[in-house]
């Protein structure tokens, strides 16, 4: 159930007009009251002899009778209820009680001392209703609105479990506006797949990945495509921003602006510039892959990968805002992957930044600094360019996006301690958005890895079992008989080959981080321990170790007799 208060209004009439007449745009069928102030006023819809005319009157007396001083200029007060698509049909006697609740819990009506707003309940379709209330009560006094919005949607949750609806997770008011129905609305007539706050929303966040100053942030914000007004103070400083759609316009032709902070909390620019003002971070303490990955987008991902890896661990064991900014931070790893991704991932991984968006922000302040390899990491990524679905670019890509799903997973698993229940929610589902992204870009190079492992010796196989299960006996049986075991197997000899002990190797890879959220453990582990030993991703360039396979190992070959040659009969 999703109750909604829209802005305040100035004419009654207008909005019972929009309320009792057919919609533009979701059909209004049947409009008829479901509840009122004193469940005794006139319905136009059902009523031959009723008017919305007498309905506005009724409602704006006590505004009228009200001294002049003492009316408020946007005195209509409106508020939607809606449930899910899932939810049952409710009766008109639900809506009706539904609504009564609603104004009580808003301050709009208080039924303990008959004093309160007049008000109405409109349905005109199967799974909404419109509550319209006029702001001066009955005894002449103003309603007490001090957080009217908190208060509906607290009442909502208790009605969701009341009556056997679809239950919403709990806001903390950290959450992006969401478009509204005329937004919604222009986007269908424009043929666009989301509306312009939403696309705004997601160009600016994009910007801001990675960025160091409000020259680089505005810059990319024109290359970009959107129009950008800047706000100035009389001393030349720059005090905020709005940025606008070139073909989003009103009803004059001029572009529709939207201030960065009316696209999310965070992207105001005072919040955009804490980013910027954090201490920096000894580059010592920075991960770096140099030694394995090429320049270019293959060495962005796999400094990526290590960047999040340490973030992982920061989130499950440091403070509370130090986690904060690392998941911020993820935000922008991933929405700088979005932006670079192959065509094979990339739905996946926009799908999983758009839904993460909800979990980067929370009311734990964030301490900007130890955020610093995150934002550099997505700052590699976009400077990397767009990355290949191929060879090492197509595989690194494979290793960030399983180590940034953890990051993700810990995230949720954050917000969930801290009963940020939309947030936990948010994390939990970009973290499907990524394992589907994974399984796209997985493909090739765990196939390769496959196949180098199918082709082992049986001692070298048995060897790297061995070390398995040295390593970590709890798990080897089941490692053992996953798909991805060979692909593990391969992985280790190219370990041992590179000088590396591959048990102990194996222990720093599984001790650091559990492996229960793990669709595939084998597979999580062929990632780190790449990582971890420097190992190219892509292992279809690597000499293989001793390949011999059990069907060949020490059978003699057949000598050529060349391609006429045919045994001769006995005689």
């Amino acid at each position: 159930m999703i109750p909604r208060i829209h802005k305040r209004g100035m004419r009654t009439i207008g909005l019972l007009s929009y309320l009792y007449e057919p919609g533009k745009f979701e059909e209004h069928i049947d409009p008829h009251l479901v509840a009122s102030w004193d469940n005794g006023a006139p319905d136009p819809g059902r009523d031959p002899n009723a008017t919305l005319k007498q309905l506005q009157h009724l409602l704006d007396q006590p505004v009228e009778n009200a001294e002049e001083a003492g009316r408020p200029k946007k005195h209509v007060w409106h508020l939607s209820v809606r449930n899910g698509a899932a939810d049952r049909i409710l009766t008109d006697a639900e809506w009706g009680d539904i609504a009564r609740r609603m104004v009580a819990a808003a301050g709009i009506d208080d039924p303990t001392e008959n004093a309160g707003c007049r008000w109405a309940a409109v349905r005109h379709a199967d799974d909404h209703i419109h509550i319209v209330a006029t702001l001066v009560r009955e005894d002449g006094y103003k309603p007490d609105l001090d957080f009217d919005a908190v208060r509906v949607q607290a009442e909502a949750r208790v009605l969701e479990a009341e009556l056997g609806l679809r239950r919403l997770n709990k806001g903390d008011g950290t959450a992006a506006k969401r478009p509204t129905s005329a937004e919604r609305h222009k986007a269908e007539r424009q043929g666009r797949e989301r509306t312009a706050r939403e696309e705004l929303r997601e160009t600016v966040r994009r910007a801001v990945a990675g960025a160091t100053s409000e020259e680089e942030f505005f810059d990319r914000l024109a290359a970009a495509g959107l129009l950008v007004r800047k706000r100035q103070a009389p001393s030349g400083d720059l005090l905020g921003y709005k940025v606008a759609l070139t073909d989003d316009r009103n009803e004059d032709n001029e572009p529709v602006y939207f201030a960065g902070s009316t696209l999310a909390p965070d992207l105001s620019l005072p919040r955009i510039r804490e980013r910027w003002s954090a201490p920096q971070q000894d580059p010592a303490a920075v991960p770096d892959d140099r030694a394995s990955a090429p320049s270019g987008p293959a060495r962005a991902r796999r400094r990526a990968a290590a960047a999040a890896w340490q973030a992982v661990l920061i989130i499950d064991h440091g403070n509370d805002r130090h986690a904060a900014a690392l998941i911020a931070a993820a935000g922008e790893v991933l929405d700088a992957l979005a932006k670079t991704s192959a065509a094979h991932t990339r739905k996946q991984l926009q799908e999983a930044a758009r839904t993460f968006e909800r979990a980067s922000r929370s009311h734990v302040e964030a301490e900007r600094g130890h955020d610093r390899a995150l934002r550099q990491a997505a700052r590699d990524l976009i400077y990397g360019g767009p990355a290949l679905g191929r060879g090492e670019d197509g595989a690194t890509t494979a290793m960030v996006i399983d180590m940034v799903a953890f990051l993700v997973i810990s995230a949720a698993h954050w917000h969930g301690k801290k009963n940020h229940a939309q947030q936990a929610a948010a994390a939990r589902q970009a973290a499907e958005h990524l394992r589907a992204a994974y399984q796209s870009a997985a493909q090739h190079p765990m196939a390769v890895l496959r196949h180098r492992g199918r082709r082992l010796s049986q001692p070298l196989q048995r060897r790297q079992a061995a070390h398995l299960r040295q390593a970590v006996p709890e798990l080897a049986e089941q490692i053992l008989a996953e798909p991805g075991w060979h692909a593990l197997a391969a992985t280790l000899a190219d370990v041992e080959a590179a000088g590396h002990e591959p048990a102990t190797l194996l222990t720093e890879a599984v001790a650091r981080r559990e492996l229960d959220t793990a669709e595939s453990v084998s597979d999580v582990l062929v990632w780190r321990l790449r990582r971890l030993a420097n190992l190219p991703a892509d292992a279809s360039a690597m000499p293989e170790s001793d390949t011999a396979t059990p069907q060949s190992a020490g059978r003699p070959k057949r000598p050529s007799t060349g391609r006429n040659t045919r045994p001769r009969k006995p005689r």
